[in-house]
């Protein structure tokens, strides 16, 4: 395998990881809320609930402070190093991309981020963590 091919499957790969980290934000907050509604325990487990909040709360700070996401940066110099200037080399590269980013003013993503995670604060009033990431009953086990 050439390094181009090795350079641009490890992009393909990273773009990967970066979808799995917007579906965990997106749908998490999804799977909160309606957890919340439909009283699902597991929405309310203390790791799950703060690794959301950190995760919301790296995108907003870095939109905040201008900061473009180091996944986006790696994966742009990979694509670089494979000699790849856009994303019409690989159909999931392609897909993906189009998944993830739009063409919008910086301010409107700032501020897209920022009320997303003034609803993940929301979220956490109104649907409270839990003081254990177990139920003292293992309902599961029965």
């Amino acid at each position: 395998m050439s390094p181009e091919v090795a350079y641009s499957l490890a992009a393909d790969g990273l773009l990967m990881v970066h979808l799995g980290f917007v579906l965990f934000v997106v749908l998490g907050q999804v799977l909160i809320v309606a957890g919340g509604v439909r009283k699902w325990e597991w929405v309310r487990f203390r790791w799950f609930r703060w690794a959301h909040l950190l995760a919301i709360g790296i995108v907003v700070a870095q939109a905040w402070l201008g900061i473009l996401c180091p996944l986006t940066r790696w994966e742009n110099a990979l694509r670089a190093r494979s000699g790849g200037e856009t994303y019409t080399g690989s159909f999931i590269a392609h897909w993906m991309h189009e998944l993830l980013y739009m063409d919008a003013p910086v301010w409107s993503f700032t501020l897209a981020y920022t009320l997303f995670g003034a609803s993940v604060i929301a979220a956490w009033i109104l649907v409270r963590p839990g003081k254990e990431d177990l139920p003292a009953e293992d309902k599961w086990s029965r």
